[in-house]
């Protein structure tokens, strides 16, 4: 039998809530971090992202990132401005990505910075990060000090990765899930399981409810788009420019085929970013599923459809408001947090013959958040606007697994009885605290809901 060796876990970040994903392990001779990511809620970066890292940015030697979302890479260039000077590793999507993601952050931070705050960081820290950053591709394994990493897809956006670290030549391995994905999708591979590892540190976003199917989430968006046809209004929908806006490109291009739909409504897609993300995706067009290939193979363009607009400049997007009759709007930020969907809902909001449909998580205290649970008004930039508009959420758009199917990923890791103790992570309290209760009691395994700055010891 392999020997047992003593390392150190420690969470940082994506625990207590669903943002800000930062764990540190720590063995013999080796520091390595798994994401750095922004902490969100009411402003696009919450004030706790300023405090000061837990560890000291210059002894880390790696940092793991599993996906490109803002709240695991978020605070990367705050990490190489603090004195981390160590290797920054990722999927080749996931760099790609990051490169059109954190610059866009960036933006956003300094337009919501008060003049006299320091910024978290500045654009040479975002050049040095990249000059930090390798890659390796999905399925292959790679040695960061005294161990070994092995990727795993997902499936939860382009790129993603669940990393498996054990000590060079070991046997007793740990799994970071990062973010997992929401199967089937018109896009990728369904997550692959995590079945082997000692430790498995896993997401809990929606640990305690269920989404959707993608056939009754198709009939929901169907069901918001003619109604507000027949209102004659305007449908705004807030999306997250990476994978949430390419999915449902590709389902309103079907929908809209399907339906008829093509003639009767315009569709702006209001956001500089998710065009470029959109780009990067057809240049990874070998990375998606079967079914995504086969379309393409077919000459069908899964993310285009007649009516549709790309507004890439502010000039373009003014002119959305002097579109008569009904409309879809698609605009940045998902959460309400900033870029354009701002302006859109300051415009619309206040007529009931328009809607807002959700279609991704909204963290506490954002505003997308307050708008979804009903507030009658609400404060964009200087103004108090009421909200007359129809709210909808449709969650089967989601891109994470729900409750039932993290419970069957945690099933599948507990196949051949290696795994030893789940850590639950990446979900607001009363998700994660569910999810754990399930598994423990479903699967007789150790559960463990962390709490922020918490350290644990584990055998490698």
């Amino acid at each position: 039998m392999a020997s047992k060796h003593e390392a150190t876990l420690s969470f940082h970040g994506g625990v207590g809530s669903v943002t800000g994903a930062n764990f540190l392990l720590q063995g013999e001779h080796t520091r390595l971090l798994v994401d750095c990511g922004l902490i969100q809620g009411e402003k696009f970066a919450h004030d706790l992202n300023r405090a000061a890292f837990p560890y000291d940015p210059a002894s880390i030697e790696y940092l793991l990132v599993t996906h490109a979302h803002i709240d695991h890479i978020g605070r990367i260039p705050k990490l190489v401005r603090d004195g981390f000077s160590g290797k920054i590793l990722s999927t080749p999507q996931t760099l790609d990505l990051s490169k059109l993601m954190l610059p866009d952050a960036f933006s956003l931070m300094r337009s919501e910075t008060d003049s006299g705050d320091e910024l978290l960081y500045d654009e040479k820290d975002i050049a040095r990060a990249f000059l930090l950053w390798k890659t390796a591709a999905l399925h292959e394994s790679f040695e960061v000090g005294e161990f070994e990493v092995t990727t795993r897809g997902s499936g939860h956006i382009l790129g993603s990765a669940m990393f498996e670290i054990r000590r060079t030549g070991g046997e007793r391995s740990i799994i970071f899930t990062g973010d997992l994905g929401n199967a089937p999708t018109p896009l990728l591979e369904p997550a692959e399981t995590a079945s082997g590892a000692s430790y498995l540190v896993m997401e809990s976003v929606y640990g305690d409810r269920n989404h959707e199917g993608i056939e009754r989430r198709k009939e929901r968006l169907a069901a918001v788009i003619h109604a507000t046809i027949r209102r004659k209004g305007t449908l705004l929908i807030p999306c997250f420019s990476l994978e949430k806006t390419q999915v449902l490109l590709s389902e309103m291009g079907e929908l809209f085929e399907d339906q008829k739909l093509v003639d009767a409504i315009p569709v702006f897609l209001d956001s500089p970013l998710a065009i470029k993300v959109t780009n990067v995706y057809k240049e990874y067009s070998a990375s998606l599923n079967a079914e995504a290939k086969r379309r393409m193979a077919d000459g069908d363009d899964i993310f285009s459809f007649p009516k549709l607009k790309l507004t890439m400049t502010r000039q373009d997007s003014d002119e959305i408001e002097r579109t008569q009759g009904p409309k879809i709007v698609i605009a940045g930020s998902g959460m309400s947090a900033g870029g354009r969907i701002l302006e859109h809902e300051r415009r619309y909001l206040g007529d009931s013959s328009n809607t807002i449909l959700f279609i991704g998580y909204q963290a506490v205290g954002s505003l997308g958040r307050h708008i979804q649970e009903g507030v009658k008004k609400v404060r964009i930039g200087n103004e108090v606007v009421h909200v007359r508009a129809h709210v909808e959420t449709v969650t089967g758009y989601s891109s994470h697994m729900d409750s039932e199917h993290l419970l069957e990923f945690a099933e599948k890791a507990c196949d051949g009885g290696a795994l030893e103790k789940v850590f639950v992570v990446m979900g607001e309290p009363k998700a994660a605290l569910f999810l754990a209760q399930r598994v423990k009691d479903y699967f007789g395994v150790e559960t463990h809901v962390p709490e922020a700055g918490e350290s644990v010891a584990i055998s490698l």
